[in-house]
């Protein structure tokens, strides 16, 4: 057995908010206090020199291959015009020489043009390669004249526009022609970079949403065998098609959920509302799925042992979740349909957390998309006007209904950031609408283990008993430490940053001095 003793920092616990040092023996945490109180002689002695001690962070929405693409390739988020975009998508494709194309990230409503480039601006760009630029919200792309070419299906879908810009069923196919020209090599590495990126921000467990509708089960399989074989974060996966309960078996998955979509994204206009869209009145979205469907498949999985849920976003989609909910509580029972702890991914517009709450559904959140969209010029307000962008998002509203919170980035979405997340939660942009910072730490770490119904053995926190799944946090430059213990969340000051990230008692990140 190796004793490792943490000293002279700030051990963040729910046991005594004066901690300075922390001891693990081998994976697990035996004992939290001061640096006075321990007499255990350890083998190692670690001087955290002020530092602050927190459990691992748990980025509860995650789509791995995805980021680490971005990561590694073209992220168009953040280009301030249409021009500057298709000039970085003309320098990428002019440094990598590459073929197919993939990129991620841009979003008309910031850029003067207002409107997302064409196939002839794409194909003039890349000098007529396949192209495939994902919106930043990831459910629509535009795509270039090659990829429509080799895609000629898309033509009878569901979203096809012969403008280039391909929303539900037809960005799928275009999407998954796009990826099946890329190499596998290339997905490797991605997943690979995706992953140490999480660990260098202080992220510990990561939850993969897969599906037939966002990336296959080849993918998600070499994922969980990089996982298994590799130093990094715990991966938990979920796999988005209704009803199948034996495929989440025979992947050994978390469940029948995630990104299963009930309804499409605010930005691309395929979200479903119950009013038309204030800048598209000609469009309330798209209801992917009914009540009846989605309480057979709430029922099945709730029979089988699984979680089950569903993406929804807006307040239709949301409201036949709660109806589908309520026809599966007729099927199995009340109380077992609420113990199954089914989750709901985004819920921006719920009609009544108290229905959440009585289901026992679990909201999947991502404070980044207020901080990103909200506002009374944000996005959202282009979309929706700003008395129903002004609702969206209600974190306080959940919390106070007792409906569990566990946060996420929806990465490449929005960026894995941690702490911006815990600080998006607190400083919500409607007042009254956000987290206290306790809570809104707890939603980002222990919630994110609830949600996936794994917080036994006190994991997602230091106290003795518990994984040692933690992370050491530089203060240098910082705030000093707030009366909860936590930094200073406060907008425009200094966060954290992380220097080792350690799961289960291995060091998966250290940062050289």
């Amino acid at each position: 057995m190796t004793i490792t003793l943490l000293r002279g920092g700030h051990v963040h616990t729910p046991l005594d908010r004066h901690a300075t040092a922390m001891l693990i023996h081998d994976d697990t945490i035996t004992w939290v206090g001061t640096d006075t109180t321990d007499t255990t002689t350890p083998d190692t002695v670690v001087d955290l020199d002020g530092a602050l001690v927190t459990p691992c962070f748990v980025d509860a929405h995650v789509h791995l291959t995805s980021t680490g693409l971005a990561l590694d390739g073209l992220d168009l988020a953040g280009t301030p015009t249409l021009a500057a975009a298709l000039d970085a998508l003309a320098d990428h494709a002019t440094a990598t020489g590459a073929t197919v194309v993939l990129g991620t990230g841009w979003d008309e409503t910031t850029w003067p043009e207002h409107r997302p480039p064409t196939p002839a601006e794409l194909d003039r760009a890349t000098g007529g390669a396949m192209v495939y630029l994902s919106r930043v919200d990831a459910h629509s792309a535009v795509v270039s004249t090659a990829l429509l070419a080799a895609t000629p299906q898309a033509r009878d879908l569901a979203g096809y526009h012969p403008g280039g810009h391909a929303r539900l069923d037809a960005h799928h196919a275009l999407r998954d022609t796009a990826y099946a020209a890329i190499p596998t090599s290339q997905f490797t590495a991605a997943q690979r970079t995706a992953r140490a990126h999480a660990a260098s921000l202080g992220i510990g467990c990561l939850h993969e949403m897969a599906g037939p509708n966002v990336s296959g089960t080849t993918d998600v399989e070499a994922l969980l065998a990089l996982a298994a074989t590799e130093p990094g974060p715990d991966i938990i996966a979920y796999w988005g098609e209704l009803g199948a309960v034996d495929t989440v078996r025979e992947l050994g998955l978390a469940g029948a959920a995630g990104d299963l979509f009930c309804d499409g994204s605010l930005g691309s206009h395929t979200a479903a509302v119950t009013t038309p869209y204030t800048d598209r009145p000609d469009t309330s979205g798209h209801l992917k799925y009914n009540a009846e469907q989605i309480g057979e498949h709430l029922a099945a999985c709730t029979r089988a042992g699984i979680q089950g849920g569903f993406h929804a976003i807006g307040d239709a989609a949301l409201a036949a979740i709660l109806d589908g909910a309520a026809l599966a509580a007729q099927q199995v029972g009340p109380e077992r349909l609420a113990a199954a702890g089914h989750r709901v991914e985004h819920a921006e517009m719920p009609p009544d957390v108290g229905r959440f709450a009585r289901h026992g559904l679990l909201a999947s959140v991502q404070p980044a998309f207020d901080a990103f969209w909200g506002g009374e010029h944000g996005m959202y307000a282009a979309r929706l006007g700003p008395h129903r962008a002004g609702r969206l998002n209600p974190l306080a509203g959940f919390a106070a209904a007792g409906v569990p919170l566990a946060l996420g980035s929806d990465s490449p979405v929005t960026p894995m950031d941690p702490w911006g997340g815990v600080r998006a939660a607190v400083h919500h942009r409607t007042p009254g609408f956000g987290l206290p910072a306790r809570a809104a730490f707890a939603a980002a770490t222990r919630g994110g283990w609830r949600a996936a119904r794994r917080d036994a053995e006190g994991i997602g926190t230091l106290t003795p008993g518990a994984p040692a799944s933690y992370a050491v946090w530089n203060l240098g430059g910082c705030p000093p430490l707030t009366p909860t213990g936590l930094p200073d969340l406060s907008p425009g000051v200094t966060l954290p940053a992380c220097q080792r990230t350690v799961v289960r008692g291995r060091t998966i990140f250290e940062r050289l001095r």
